[in-house]
């Protein structure tokens, strides 16, 4: 089996944006460097200063280098039949796999890092950073942070722990089920194998133990894969993978009660690669306030966490379509609704439609009379029921519970009569949980495909 131990050298970070200004491959028998190959490579932008200053490849060093294009099928006959070898080999496999690709060849290798592999049997080294590394196992560098200089230092490590390998962990790692050099350099395998294949809620967190994503997952183990599997080249994928050093689980009975879970402990950990879920939010509001003449005031307003809402909405036009429909149903006043502007009676009172309070004719009594029946018919028409689901393993039960139109919270239980003494009783055994629009809907919509899971409360 012949390996290419590979470096390069880039002008940044990921390599949907950026180009390749050295390579160095050095192909290894198992025994010894058999063949050797390493050039600049004109990358057609300009190498940014801080890249000059950490490698000392500038510009003008680069103006007579041939091009990627120009060099491109060398290195594809060097790396095609070969285990590619690299420390944190998923970085430079990226680049040259992109950068092959835009030159017409599609690079398919088995991969092996030399980050991971240290780790495996070399434990408990304060650093794996190549020149820490290597500086503790005295293996000398020469020109640092230039691509031949880096491979042959890899190269004297690869030999290292070829020779440390009496479990044959190589080989292990190299089988296609292994799934080792799948995984992020700094994450240990035994925290992806603890995965159970069941729903739930999993954290990646960064070498100091702080969550950076949560994520939800119908299976644990093939959803937490699945982050790893591919060799996307953008910079957001590259920079989230190196930062992963742990993974975190909590098992969920079902699909459904990880998303809410998810949905939850996003807002509340808020994690930096979370993106999509930190946008979601509830827009507008419907609030109750008496004014200072007495009068209760319907208004649709802009989200606010502190403030009690009475319903939420997802756009402005939604929550006016709402607040007319009331106003219309029980005759309310559109002025002291704010759908009317006007600094005098609203136009309503004249065809019969608003009684007069906004012009003081209808006294406070009545008319807060009329609107406190509105809501609190309406309240009444908010859906309260519980769904019941599997649980966390056989003998378990799973259970959410809406009231009044708004979730309440969710949990286990193993009695199958664990609702039949009350919703009161019910709710002093569950966990409870913030609700949105977006959690709501998610229960009601499963309530509507699944109606035989629902439990009247």
């Amino acid at each position: 089996m012949l390996y290419a131990i590979v470096d390069i050298e880039t002008t940044g970070g990921h390599a949907s944006a950026n180009g390749i200004t050295e390579v160095a491959i050095n192909i290894h028998d198992g025994n010894q460097i058999v063949e050797s190959y390493s050039t600049l490579i004109n990358p057609g932008i300009n190498v940014p200063t801080y890249i000059t200053a950490l490698t000392g490849i500038d510009n003008q060093m680069l103006e007579d280098a041939p091009s990627f294009q120009n060099v491109a099928l060398k290195i594809y006959e060097l790396l095609a039949d070969k285990v590619f070898v690299a420390h944190n080999v998923n970085f430079d496999y990226s680049f040259l796999k992109h950068h092959l690709s835009l030159s017409g060849y599609n690079l398919q290798c088995k991969k092996l890092c030399t980050v991971r592999l240290s780790r495996k049997l070399i434990p408990g080294k304060p650093s794996y950073s190549l020149g820490k590394l290597c500086s503790s196992l005295q293996i000398p560098i020469q020109n640092r942070h230039r691509a031949a200089g880096d491979a042959d230092a890899t190269s004297i490590l690869f030999n290292l722990l070829v020779e440390s390998d009496v479990e044959g962990v190589i080989a292990e790692m190299l089988k296609k089920a292994s799934k080792e050099q799948v995984l992020p350099p700094n994450l240990d395998k035994a925290s992806f194998l603890r995965l159970p294949n069941q729903p739930g809620v999993y954290y990646f967190k960064d070498n100091k133990g702080k969550i950076i994503y949560v994520g939800k997952a119908k299976d644990l183990k093939k959803r937490v894969q699945s982050h790893f599997t591919g060799n996307k080249p953008n910079r957001q994928r590259q920079d989230f993978l190196r930062s992963i050093y742990h993974i975190d689980y909590v098992i969920c009975g079902t699909e459904l009660m990880a998303l809410i879970l998810e949905a939850n402990e996003i807002k509340r950990l808020w994690p930096e690669n979370n993106r999509a879920m930190k946008r979601f939010e509830h827009k507008y509001d419907l609030y109750v306030f008496e004014d200072q003449n007495g009068y209760l005031r319907l208004a649709i307003d802009k989200h606010k966490k502190n403030n009690k809402a009475f319903q939420s909405f997802n756009s402005l036009l939604e929550g006016y379509n709402f607040l007319s429909l009331l106003i219309d149903k029980y005759q309310l006043c559109a002025r002291l609704c704010y759908l009317q502007k006007t600094a005098t009676k609203c136009s309503a009172h004249e065809n019969g439609q608003c009684f007069g309070a906004c012009s003081g004719i209808e006294t406070v009594a009545i008319y807060n009379k009329r609107l406190n029946t509105a809501l609190d018919e309406i309240q009444k028409l908010q859906p309260s029921f519980a769904l019941v689901d599997e649980g966390r393993k056989e003998e378990e039960f799973s259970c959410l519970v809406v009231e009044n139109g708004k979730f309440y919270g969710m949990g286990y239980f193993t009695d199958k009569n664990y609702l039949s003494d009350g919703f009161s009783q019910a709710k002093e055994n569950l966990l409870a949980y913030n609700s949105n629009s977006y959690i709501l809907n998610l229960i009601l919509n499963h309530a509507e495909q699944f109606p035989q899971k629902i439990f009247k409360l």
